[in-house]
């Protein structure tokens, strides 16, 4: 049988599930779930039902369920399975199913045709048949022509359409090179329609980002950055495409700089980089999407290695080391050392969140010697930002700032002021864990001294205060400098800083009642976005609007399982479960906080956690 709904197809033969005619992955007893729950829209399965019905004799618990629902959920929407407290669960969205028997009849049949029965045949002299077949040739014969015409049309439109399909917009900032004032432009060809941006730089673009993408994007939605550098006769290239929902980004190394330039448009061809621009995906989603651009094209390593950072996001770790093994493998056998390099830093990132601390040294330290051989100033900066993470669990301050003011000058070098910067500031906040009390000041002034000196825009000035609001002891304390926060982003209301000190000014608000003032917050939050709906449905419970606080809330753990923001969502799904009035689905909202939740959250959550006997 087959079923369709929404954008999907299903076929509950063969377990194969589309979307807009695209196969997407999905587990095999997912599948068997879904077929169960489409055959008998009407009916209320209970767990024991589809436990019996889909693992049949193997001993699995109820969990095994949770989860099926839950990543059927993920894929189709919370409204496409409505859980019954205490009974079971039922198919909620409009489904057409057509037997697939029918299907395959309906295609075999044999065209109708007008037929001649034996008895009148013979009624039929010979010269009247021969008149009767002369006079039908002409006809067939047009038609024939008719026929191959129409094919050809078609086949021409479809071609055209194939073509249109794949030529992708893309404007680009002229391509510097790191050593010289060399610039590379690009030509248009069958797959590429490209518009170069010459009014303004790559560090100009990445410096002012927050700022100058929203106003490109209104023509540019696709925006290309890209600088090279030469380094022991080989060229590398590090680039980024910029999409109205997501980044990618990569790096390439070839024998010449038209040979990476070369690499790098082939690379661009692939479609699955589009999807995830263009389109917001929950994880899931983009981690079928990329399981299965790795599969048509497993020698592409940097589409490995977004499959791995997904692995890592969802906390998927066995899969995300099986698959930085793999992308070690790989790029050995190339004599690829960028990307072993990378693959090194996964798995150290791996190690670290299983708390292997030493193992994730030794990965950084052998990631380290790499970056060295081939110059590459920005990665070497990165694993010495992650390392410092790894003496701060030793409680080593010197070495943190040995290892963080390696980062500084490191991207200094590499002239990244965003990663020069951010070291800095971690210094500060590292300094401040560590009761170094003036080292914790010193290096916030030397970030805030550098922004002065780098003429930055002022939403990068708002990190300041925000530090400061770090160090207070007191809520009343932080208050004015979280103000201060939401004055230096008032053209960047979304930036991650104003976002923070927002929610964090709401939630002292409505402690102190002060609702005014919390609704005020608002008034600079129009975007529809995880932490705004989030900040609705803040205010809606304090005025004890339970309608618009389920609304809210909703919405934003959507969103932010879509955005996958997994902290917000583990946020939202605890207040839904501690608000008693709300109407929800207790049993998914707190399955998902059991199957997401890390340590960090758990021990920042401790006490709800305690209270609702998590």
């Amino acid at each position: 049988m087959r079923y369709s709904f929404k954008d999907f197809e299903f076929d509950s033969d063969s377990l194969v599930l589309r979307q807009n005619g695209q196969s997407l992955a999905i587990r095999h007893n997912e599948a068997k779930v879904l077929a169960l729950l489409l055959g008998q829209t009407a009916k209320v399965f209970s767990k024991e039902e589809i436990l019996s019905q889909v693992w049949q004799d193997k001993v699995v618990s109820e969990q095994a369920v949770f989860q099926n629902i839950s990543h059927l959920r993920s894929l189709f929407g919370n409204g496409a399975i409505k859980t019954f407290p205490k009974r079971g669960y039922q198919w909620q969205l409009a489904a057409d199913s057509v037997s697939t028997e029918t299907k395959l009849t309906e295609k075999n049949a044999p065209t109708p045709t007008a037929t001649i029965s034996s008895s009148n045949l013979a009624n039929i002299s010979p010269s009247k048949a021969q008149s009767k077949t002369k006079s039908y040739w002409p006809y067939a014969l047009l038609a024939s022509m008719m026929l191959i015409i129409i094919i050809s049309f078609n086949f021409k439109n479809k071609a055209s359409t194939a073509n249109q399909t794949a030529l992708k917009k893309i404007a680009y900032i002229p391509i510097s090179h790191s050593q010289d004032e060399q610039k590379f432009s690009l030509v248009d060809n069958e797959f590429f329609d490209f518009t170069a941006l010459n009014n303004i730089t790559t560090d100009e673009f990445h410096n002012n980002l927050e700022l100058t993408y929203p106003e490109l994007a209104q023509t540019h939605p696709l925006i290309l950055t890209a600088q090279i550098r030469r380094h022991k006769q080989h060229s590398y290239i590090d680039f980024l495409v910029k999409g109205p929902s997501g980044d990618w980004q990569g790096q390439l190394s070839g024998a010449s700089n038209a040979a990476v330039l070369e690499k790098l448009q082939k690379h661009l061809q692939q479609k699955v980089i589009y999807n995830l621009l263009n389109t917001a995906q929950t994880p899931e989603l983009k981690q079928a999407n990329l399981s299965i651009a790795h599969q048509q094209s497993p020698k592409d390593l940097i589409i490995l290695g977004v499959l791995i950072d997904v692995y890592i996001m969802t906390n998927e770790l066995e899969k995300a080391m099986v698959m930085a093994d793999k992308l070690a493998k790989l790029s050995e056998q190339q004599g690829n050392w960028q990307q072993l390099g990378n693959a090194l830093l996964f798995q150290s990132k791996v190690l670290t969140r299983k708390e292997l601390y030493d193992l994730s040294a030794h990965k950084l330290t052998t990631a380290i010697s790499y970056f060295e051989q081939i110059g590459d100033l920005k990665r070497q900066a990165d694993a010495w930002y992650a390392h410092s993470w790894l003496d701060h669990q030793e409680d080593d301050y010197p070495a943190i700032k040995e290892s963080l003011l390696k980062s500084a000058s490191l991207s200094l070098k590499a002239n990244d002021i965003p990663r020069e910067l951010e070291a800095l500031t971690y210094l500060s906040i590292l300094a401040y864990k560590h009761s170094e009390a003036d080292d914790k000041y010193l290096y916030l002034q030397q970030a805030e001294n550098k922004m002065k000196s780098y003429q930055l825009p002022i939403y990068h000035f708002a990190k300041i205060p925000f530090h400061y609001a770090f160090f207070a002891q007191t809520t009343s304390d932080k208050e004015p400098h979280w103000k201060q926060v939401l004055e230096y982003t008032r053209l960047t209301p979304d930036h991650w800083v104003a976002q923070a000190s927002r929610k964090a000014l709401m939630r002292h608000f409505i402690k102190q009642n002060r609702l005014t003032e919390a609704n005020a917050l608002l008034d600079n939050a129009s975007t529809d976005n995880a932490q705004n709906s989030y900040l609705k449905a803040l205010i809606a419970q304090a005025n004890q609007d339970n309608e618009q606080f389920n609304h809210h809330a909703q919405r934003s753990f959507e969103q932010a399982r879509l955005g996958g923001e997994t902290r917000l969502s583990l946020d939202i799904a605890l207040l839904l479960c501690s608000e008693t009035s709300a109407q929800v689905n207790y049993d998914f909202y707190s399955q998902y906080i059991n199957d997401n939740a890390d340590s960090n959250w758990r021990r920042d959550n401790k006490e709800k956690l305690l209270a609702l006997n998590f």
